[in-house]
């Protein structure tokens, strides 16, 4: 059975399962009636929720599956990547010379620090002699550390760090109707990360090879990561900062599925969704009346999962699990794939 429809199955009936769950209880039957107080709560809260629940675990997973992909790097994500930091930066930024801003005016602010700050990245790495594995991501998570020292720096400098706190630690209980909407930027660069997932799978493959094949290697990159790095920043703008997803759904589905980003994309996609459905269904029965961020429950459960997952894989002795590709890429240099726990 193709794995993709079975996804889909699972994220409808969490996706309805979602919309009853809250302090509130609705059910069904008093929708149905027409009790107008109950829907408000469902049109005003529960369905703005759900949708930026789903634009966030599609759009943060299908984010970082591109920059694993032209990076030739599983461990490159938006998290290791410094582009949640940049992003955040931004936000700042727009408080401190634009304190009046709407929401879209702070997001300006966090596309251009988010595309610049992956950028800056990408730079860095390109410039590294000794490049491997985990070398590329310790370099985003330096880089990411002094953004985020700088970011911090600032809130204190400038008494912001109250306003700043929203945006630290991903969380969707202020997602309302008329201030969620900027997610819906991800259904439209989702929808382009498909339509050049075939120029991504080749510009991972190297310079040199993306050249011989006719693919202009520079635009297609900035391409790339200009579209993870608007997917990243209109989500931290609404929800705040929401760590690992991009780092690991790649991850688990590649380690089903192989690492064709056209092969992948949509479970990736589904993936993400279900994940962050489930995290934040548990943040809200875990200590009920009350709720957790999702920040901290996806740091938890995911992290487990992953680190489960791949010493599942190591154990058994598959050739799933690719650190890396075998061709020169512009953000990470050749690797050795990982089998059973030798090398090749």
């Amino acid at each position: 059975m193709r794995s993709t429809p079975v996804l889909a199955l699972i994220l409808l009936v969490l996706s309805v399962g979602s919309l009853f769950v809250g302090v509130i209880r609705l059910s069904p039957g008093e929708l149905l009636a027409g009790n107008l107080s109950l829907w408000e709560i469902f049109l005003v809260s529960r369905l703005p929720r759900l949708l930026a629940l789903l634009c966030t675990g599609i759009g943060m997973s299908v984010a970082g599956l591109i920059m694993q992909q032209l990076c030739s790097n599983k461990f490159v994500s938006p998290t290791t990547g410094a582009t949640i930091s940049s992003a955040q930066f931004g936000i700042l930024l727009a408080l401190l010379f634009l304190p009046e801003s709407t929401l879209w005016g702070r997001a300006l602010f966090a596309f251009a620090a988010a595309i610049v700050g992956t950028w800056i990245f990408v730079w860095f790495i390109q410039r590294i002699q000794f490049k491997d594995v985990v070398m590329v991501p310790l370099v985003g998570i330096m880089f990411g550390n002094v953004i985020g020292g700088i970011t911090s720096y600032l809130a204190y400098q400038y008494e912001m760090t109250q306003a700043l706190s929203s945006w630290l630690v991903g969380h969707f209980s202020l997602v309302l109707k008329g201030r969620y909407e900027i997610v819906w930027l991800t259904v439209p660069l989702v929808v382009l990360a498909f339509l050049f997932a075939n120029y991504f799978n080749i510009v991972g493959l190297g310079k040199d090879f993306s050249k011989n094949l006719g693919v202009p290697y520079n635009l297609v990159l900035f391409l790339g990561l200009t579209i993870a790095a608007m997917i990243t920043a209109s989500i931290v703008v609404v929800v705040g900062s929401i760590s690992y997803i991009g780092l690991i759904v790649p991850n688990v589905v590649a380690m089903y599925k192989g690492d064709k980003i056209r092969g992948t994309l949509a479970d990736t996609a589904l993936f993400g969704a279900i994940f962050v459905l489930v995290c934040d269904m548990i943040g809200r029965v875990v200590i009920y009346p009350y709720e957790l961020p999702i920040e901290l429950i996806v740091g938890i459960l995911g992290s487990l999962i992953f680190i489960a997952l791949l010493f599942y894989r190591l154990k058994h002795g598959r050739k799933a699990i690719r650190l890396g590709s075998a061709s020169h890429s512009g953000c990470a240099a050749p690797v050795r794939a990982v089998e059973g726990g030798g090398e090749r």
